[in-house]
């Protein structure tokens, strides 16, 4: 496997409202979990788009695993201008990790127009990758339910790896941890 998606809830979806709140944390540690034995068979490129939450901290987790793995980090955003409307703050993470990023570009080479340019930025990635990892519940349905949806049929018809870390898995981190201090 040598690209995958990494996408997940938004940081609001979680009651998270700081991009360093003491949450990401544990959420930013369990994708580690997952993405260093991916990285340490063979992975090459971790592909977000930019969105606040999972991604932006996934975007960090990339950034610091490139001082000790060969891993690269691409960021697709679904159009131009995905941050306009967000407030200082999430504005200023996002060009943290936009700059962070070994590749940057817009699925759409336009601003927002339609729901459209989400699901063509969840097909475009799911077929320009070979699997994902997605910070997404079952039993909490939330802004990611449409990609995961489109990653499991797209396992279903292929080859595609989907890996989910729910909240049992984020309880297990939050407790290993906190043994840990």
């Amino acid at each position: 496997m040598k690209s995958i998606a990494v996408t997940g809830y938004k940081n609001f979806e979680l009651g998270i409202f700081k991009k360093d709140a003491d949450e990401a944390v544990f959420i930013k540690e369990a994708m580690k979990r997952h993405l260093v034995p991916l990285v340490e068979d063979g992975l090459e490129w971790v592909i977000i788009s930019g969105q606040l939450g999972i991604e932006l901290w996934a975007g960090e987790v990339v950034a610091d695993l490139k001082a000790e793995y060969p891993i690269k980090l691409a960021i697709l955003e679904p159009f131009e201008k995905q941050s306009a409307n967000w407030n200082e703050a999430n504005q200023l993470w996002a060009t943290e990790v936009r700059e962070k990023a070994d590749y940057h570009a817009f699925i759409t080479k336009r601003p927002y127009e339609s729901p459209a340019q989400f699901a063509a930025r969840d097909g475009f990635i799911i077929d320009n990758t070979d699997g994902a990892l997605l910070v997404y519940d079952l039993e909490k349905e939330g802004s990611p339910k449409f990609f995961y949806d489109r990653a499991v049929q797209a396992k279903e018809q292929a080859s595609y790896f989907l890996e989910c870390i729910d909240f049992y898995a984020l309880q297990e981190v939050v407790e290993d941890m906190n043994q840990t201090f």
